[in-house]
């Protein structure tokens, strides 16, 4: 007997190919609108893939459809866990416990909430991905069981190649992320940062040779130190000051190996009233910034606008209103009537500070922002 699409995305997400599972299920959405077990299977794929965005989207939906399920709780804690909100976390995990009291997962995150809940932790776990065993448990892996004549080798390889894939991982988040010796200046450069033509007269930023030195050291140290944020506000600093042309090459270079940031990996975002000061320094920056939406409104190739305006999500002061555009479907899930937080790139359209939308956040109705 045939099995039908839901059927064959669950038993890919046992297999934890995830992404497989997401393909098939998104291509047949017409086909299981308001059906629970759809939505629950989106969303866990996406916790699992690490799409939080999409993830906490598909979780409400499928709480739309039905408030009482271990599995939905479970992930939805675990969404508000990674972002260090252990109060909503403990929430869910207590909702689970009402339903299932012997729920094991939803104890030991409770436990380690308890014992190891700072923010600093939770973050460590996520880069390494413990944070994986709060989430909605999978089973075992049925390639797995169908292996098992092989379990003795299977283990030893998947140990082996577990340890080095780990090691590797965290080298990469600890140390060098990549062999930018061919970027470093050389003596010449340094001790002729400054251009030697008339174009210094056209700087936006005027630096001395000691200013555009540091500038450039300090943009591949953050690179290193995955402060992708902090390493463009140099690049753009250099970008756009008098320094020579070969090390404006090599900055340009430089910022082809910064990496687009979620709203769990982000690191030094700045303030409306930082940014505003001053666009140019901040252009293709990434920022988290909560307030409210007005003048929403989508448009016929699928990008969706609105007005942001910057810090009134509790309704009471204004930073500034700044243009917010998402380019792509899906369209964001927004609730114009509720207060948002949004990831996206800063821009300038017009000589004034806009934003490409990435994702958005928003609390259940009734609650407020973290």
């Amino acid at each position: 007997m045939a099995r039908s699409v839901l059927d064959m995305a669950q038993a890919l997400i046992k297999r934890r190919r995830f992404a497989k599972a997401i393909t098939i299920l998104e291509a047949r959405a017409k086909y299981y609108k308001d059906n629970f077990e759809y939505y629950l299977s989106l969303g866990i794929a996406c916790l699992y893939l690490g799409d939080i965005g999409n993830s906490y989207h598909y979780f409400t939906k499928a709480r739309e459809i039905k408030l009482t399920s271990s599995r939905l709780l479970l992930g939805q804690a675990a969404i508000f866990l990674r972002r260090g909100n252990t109060d909503r976390a403990l929430q869910y995990y207590l909702e689970v416990l009402e339903s299932d009291p012997g729920n094991v997962t939803a104890k030991e995150a409770m436990e380690f909430i308890r014992v190891h809940g700072d923010y600093d932790t939770i973050c460590r776990w996520v880069d390494s991905g413990k944070i994986e065993q709060f989430y909605p448990p999978l089973g075992m892996n049925p390639d797995i069981i169908r292996n098992g004549v092989l379990v003795g080798l299977a283990v030893g390889l998947v140990v082996s190649g577990f340890l080095f894939f780990r090691s590797k991982q965290q080298y990469n988040l600890v140390g060098p992320r990549a062999n930018l010796s061919g970027l470093e200046l050389s003596s010449d450069e340094r001790r002729h940062a400054e251009t030697r033509t008339g174009q210094s007269l056209s700087a936006y930023y005027m630096l001395d040779t000691s200013a555009i030195t540091k500038s450039y050291s300090d943009s591949l140290q953050y690179f290193q130190e995955h402060r992708d944020n902090a390493a463009r506000v140099e690049i753009n600093r250099l970008l756009n000051s008098n320094a020579s042309d070969s090390i404006k090459q090599k900055a340009s270079l430089l910022a082809g190996y910064l990496s687009d940031p979620t709203f769990d990996t982000l690191t030094d975002s700045f303030s409306y009233g930082v940014v505003a000061s001053d666009p140019v320094l901040y252009r293709d920056c990434f920022v988290v910034w909560a307030g409210r939406i007005s003048n929403a409104r989508l448009y016929e190739n699928g990008s969706w606008a609105c007005d942001m305006l910057v810090g009134y999500e509790d309704m009471k002061h204004v930073d500034g209103i700044v243009p917010l555009h998402f380019e792509h479907e899906p369209v964001p899930p927004i609730d114009v009537e509720r207060a948002v937080r949004v990831l996206a790139k800063v821009s300038i359209s017009d000589g004034r500070v806009s934003l490409e939308g990435r994702a958005v956040y928003q609390p259940l109705a009734g609650k407020t922002l973290p």
